[in-house]
């Protein structure tokens, strides 16, 4: 049922079995590099790279990883037009004529900036949520000494979306068979009785399921996969050699503007 969602690709791409502490360091550190650029240069180089592992490393279909991009996108571009207008000073650019707006020289670069910052960002966490499942995420969160309330609280919500998507699949085509999305005023009136009946049936699979996992001795606490491995002096060389390629290309583009 779910054999194209996030999590399904996450536990089937190619670069599933390396070594999860190397790849959150990767991440992370590119992310990091990415959000202290003063040009959009470097941030817009990471989103390609990023975007070139993904697809063509871990073989994560482009078109799912386009629909998967679509909503940063379109945020960083609604931030960008946003800044472009209302934040800068100096002779305007662009006049629509409309309220006395204007595309100022600052307010230009500066979005652009915060824009390429959100692609190269969101870029490093796409990487790391399709290539790593999320057991082995919280596994990382316990070796950081996150409290285990916090741990065991993610964990459930993370299984309690999948009850809710599949409660959701199977009432959606259980009014589809019955003709419920036949005409505009059939499907919002499906939609409202879907929407209104979701939680009580989401409700009532939870409960069944904390039934299971008790008389499983289930104690309070959940264990989680425990990753113990070593990033190896390989990887380490590879990163830093990565990670010093990115900081020298913020120096060579320190200042840079598009306009």
């Amino acid at each position: 049922m779910f054999e194209n969602t996030l999590d399904s690709y996450a536990h089937s791409n190619n670069l599933k079995n390396v070594n999860i502490n190397f790849k959150v360091l990767f991440a992370f550190l590119t992310m990091l590099v990415s959000l202290i650029s003063t040009s959009p240069v470097i941030p817009l180089l990471i989103t390609f790279l990023m975007s070139f592992l993904i697809i063509f490393k871990a073989k994560i279909p482009w078109k799912f990883y386009l629909k998967f991009l679509t909503i940063p996108f379109f945020f960083g571009f609604l931030t960008f037009i946003f800044m472009a207008f209302f934040f800068g000073t100096g002779a305007p650019l662009f006049e629509p004529g409309i309220f006395n707006l204007a595309v100022t020289e600052d307010g230009f670069n500066l979005g652009f900036l915060v824009f390429s910052r959100i692609m190269g960002g969101f870029s490093c966490l796409a990487f790391l949520a399709l290539t790593t499942p999320m057991n082995e995420m919280f596994s990382i969160f316990e070796n950081l000494k996150m409290p285990k309330i916090v741990i065991e609280i993610a964990m459930l919500m993370y299984r309690y979306i999948f009850l809710f998507l599949e409660e959701a699949e199977n009432m959606y085509y259980s009014q589809k068979t019955r003709m419920g999305y036949g005409s505009i005023k059939n499907t919002f009136k499906s939609l409202g009785l879907l929407a209104s009946n979701l939680f009580i049936r989401t409700w009532l699979k939870g409960e069944q399921s904390y039934i299971a996992m008790e008389s499983r001795c289930y104690d309070g606490s959940i264990k989680s996969f425990k990753a113990h491995e070593k990033i190896s002096v390989k990887n380490i060389t590879i990163l830093l050699f990565f990670e010093s390629f990115l900081l020298l290309g913020i120096y060579l583009t320190w200042g840079f503007k598009i306009i």
